[in-house]
């Protein structure tokens, strides 16, 4: 059993990891800017270091997930401010402390980071050519990642980096700058209109399929070395829009289609052959049965029937 701390625990993905740490018996410590009814919950914004530092004066971790961020990339742009405090500041401050610690860090960065690439996205793509990064959500990850590496050579501090892609699920509440497939079940959900971009293709990934591969890094861990979290299979977004409907027995009346979204890539292609070889990644849900999910969960917490 080890004991672990996942930062912004009561986030999307945070909390269903949360949730499947301690399923797996390990002695599981979150932290995030809201409070928690848990006894294992500190509040904390990780962009002040005061704050995060009394964690560690009380705790001494085995592995820290940091998860917390400013996610988004319009989030990003209107709230540029929060986001590169967040996702810079409060990254080099845990940085900073495991320098002391020497505790094993999982470095939630992102599939954005592959910028405007278009061919398959290996992990060492963004070493090997020049990438044009789209936004700056998509910087502050990047940052986080050379942050890492530059203590691992200065302090030999000892981190994966993780790079999720579309991981959608329960748990993941909406707002206007969450990802298409919140935004397309709420919107859906209160026959409100949306917009679907044609011609753009996604992977899927279930948070339990994320999350399994996640937990399972405790018991295989690599220092240094970076895993995408992406599916095989890609979808493109006006047929996860047509199912969503589909499930809710719904028409698109109130769907607006468009030919392309800028500033974003329209096909992301993935390969997580490494995730599958050490984490034991796998797709088991796909979406056509995680999307029902989803929205019986939607259905349940904005009380929509």
């Amino acid at each position: 059993m080890a004991k672990i701390l996942v930062t912004g625990g009561l986030g999307f993905i945070g909390s269903n990891l949360v949730k499947e740490l301690r399923r797996r018996g390990h002695d599981v410590w979150f932290c995030d800017l809201m409070h928690s009814s848990d006894p294992k919950s500190i509040r904390c914004d990780v962009s002040k270091y005061r704050q995060v530092e009394r964690i560690f004066e009380a705790h001494d971790f085995d592995y820290v997930y940091h998860a917390a961020a400013e996610y988004g990339r319009w989030n990003g742009e209107e709230y540029y401010e929060n986001l590169w405090l967040t996702n810079v500041v409060g990254t080099k401050n845990l940085i900073r402390i495991q320098e002391k610690k020497k505790f094993k860090m999982i470095f939630f960065s992102s599939a954005e980071v592959y910028g405007d690439y278009s061919g398959v996205m290996r992990e060492d793509v963004p070493e090997k050519i020049h990438i044009h990064l789209l936004n700056d959500y998509a910087i502050t990850k990047w940052v986080g990642e050379m942050m890492i590496k530059n203590s691992a050579m200065q302090f030999g501090t000892e981190t994966i980096i993780v790079r999720p892609f579309n991981v959608y699920g329960p748990g993941e509440h909406y707002h206007p700058f969450r990802g298409f497939i919140p935004k397309f079940i709420y919107k859906a959900l209160h026959d409100e209109p949306y917009t679907v971009y044609l011609g753009h293709k996604r992977t899927l990934e279930y948070i339990d399929d994320v999350c399994n591969a996640l937990a399972n890094i405790v018991d295989n861990f690599k220092a240094g070395e970076i895993y995408n979290l992406g599916g095989d299979e890609q979808y493109d977004i006006k047929y996860i829009s047509d199912l969503i409907l589909k499930t809710l027995g719904k028409d698109d009346s109130l769907v607006t289609y468009k030919e392309a979204e800028p500033f974003t890539t329209r096909v992301k292609t993935p390969d997580s052959s490494k995730a599958k070889k050490d984490l034991g990644f796998r797709i088991t849900v796909k979406p056509e049965v995680g999307i029902p999910k989803t929205i019986e969960w939607f259905k349940t917490i904005y009380g929509v029937r």
